[in-house]
């Protein structure tokens, strides 16, 4: 049986027949509905029934190196999905109402999650994944229960790259939400490319021990990000004044995107 890097622990058994998986090395989409012209598959043919020799159209990496982008037969797909969709509709919403004026504002780019998906954490398990806006880039935890805090209240977690700091919020269409602020404002980024492409490097540095620092780094990113974080709760809801500082650490940063930032 082929494992995939990434899905479901490498259980492909939970891939469904309409998963539609996701090169990690160059982003390339495989969807059973289009199937492959390059390799004469046809529409309809499912991940798991490609050839054992098929590789991707974009980079000629192999089916092991494919990711589950989104899964529609998957009850779970389906959930994250819809959380997801929540997510850019709220913040889509903020952008129309509030925020497209602003001088801040990175015209280059729209609302978009990327890379959401199960967190099973025993200290705060839900729906991990990175929220781009115009305005910001930030790392979201939806968590699977409401949570007991109030807007603009603090969180550390940690993950096998080390301890983050969050700040809670909570929308109409979302619900409770937890947020790790990467990048504001996004200036530097030329196009929504580039930024969907740092937002992949996020996820996937975010989860590997060897980024973790010698030392607990949550003190560091309380000094940087006191009085701050707050401020970001604030900006979701109402619009920000021209300068908003970076809130991490360019070190910080710079290690969770892989120098792409």
């Amino acid at each position: 049986m082929t494992s995939f890097e990434g899905s479901y622990l490498g259980a492909s058994d939970k891939i469904s027949p309409r998963a539609i998986m996701e090169c990690k090395i160059c982003w390339t989409p495989y969807d059973p509905s289009e199937g492959d012209d390059s390799r004469q598959v046809l529409p309809g043919t499912p991940f798991l029934a490609l050839p054992d020799d098929w590789s991707c159209p974009g980079c000629n990496a192999p089916k092991a190196q494919f990711l589950v982008r989104e899964d529609p037969g998957n009850a779970e797909e389906a959930r994250i999905e819809a959380q997801t969709r929540a997510l850019v509709a709220d913040f889509t919403e903020i952008f129309h109402a509030k925020m497209r004026d602003l001088p801040m504002v990175n015209q280059a780019l729209h609302v978009q999650a990327v890379g959401f998906r199960r967190h099973e954490a025993p200290e705060l398990p839900g729906t991990l994944g990175v929220l781009i806006a115009p305005w910001f880039m930030n790392l979201v935890l939806i968590p699977d229960q409401p949570l007991a805090l109030k807007p603009g209240e603090k969180l550390t977690l940690t993950f096998p790259s080390g301890a983050y700091e969050f700040i809670f919020n909570t929308r109409e269409q979302t619900g409770d939400y937890l947020a790790c602020a990467l990048f504001s404002p996004m200036g530097d980024f030329t196009s929504q490319l580039q930024a969907v492409e740092v937002a992949h490097a996020v996820m996937s540095e975010l989860m590997k021990s060897e980024n973790r620092a010698e030392t607990d780094r949550s003190a560091e990113i309380r000094a940087r990000a006191e009085g701050s974080l707050t401020e970001v709760a604030q900006d979701e809801a109402e619009p920000s004044p021209p300068e908003v500082p970076t809130l991490i650490a360019p070190t910080r940063r710079a290690l969770l995107t892989g120098g792409q930032g």
